[in-house]
């Protein structure tokens, strides 16, 4: 029984250090292509491109895990995915941080991103804290100048967005405008 231990072991031990020399190997060969652990002003424009090329099919694939919608900036909640994700992986391409692990970043950054939308979906209140919510600032024809100071809305803001948006001349033809959580002013017309 102690010889078929002491093979099973030494087997266990052979496949390590085969997966660590693989590991070595991919390392040795992608380290001076990718200008790994090189300083950032010693980067070549071979090694930076390379690191462009590679960013931008991780990133691809990061989208392809959150999906169209947080591209789409409907919200501040997918505005801040954006900002950040570019932010976190821009250090990936110049050499400010470790590649492999900044890139991974980047992934958990999505992932917490898609698991926050999960729970705003099943969770109104949650969706609500997240998005926040649309605010009314016109009601049959009538401005609610409480709201709009709120939210930063001039009268000649309110005017520009009927003209553009609802092709309309004055509030008085508005059954409903809100401030929905994108930022956008929506227009419902009186009939």
């Amino acid at each position: 029984a102690d010889l078929s231990y002491s093979v099973a072991d030494t087997r266990t031990e052979r496949e390590s250090r085969e997966t660590f020399f693989r590991m070595e190997n991919f390392y040795n060969f992608v380290g001076p292509l990718l200008g790994l652990g090189a300083e950032p002003k010693d980067l070549t424009f071979l090694q930076i491109s390379l690191r462009g090329i590679i960013v931008f099919l991780a990133t691809l694939a990061m989208v392809r895990i959150g999906h169209k919608r947080s591209l789409a900036r409907k919200t501040a909640f997918d505005a801040v995915l954006i900002v950040i994700l570019a932010s976190v992986l821009s250090r990936a391409i110049n050499g400010s941080s470790a590649f492999f692990a900044t890139i991974g970043g980047g992934v958990v950054i999505v992932l917490v991103h898609r698991l926050f939308a999960f729970i705003a979906y099943h969770s109104h209140w949650f969706g609500c804290l997240l998005k926040g919510r649309p605010e009314v600032i016109v009601e049959n024809g009538n401005l609610i100048l409480a709201t709009m100071r709120r939210n930063h809305i001039s009268k000649h803001d309110l005017e520009e967005d009927l003209r553009l948006d609802a092709e309309l001349e004055d509030a008085s033809e508005v059954k409903v405008a809100r401030v929905e959580r994108s930022g956008d002013i929506s227009f419902i017309k009186k009939e």
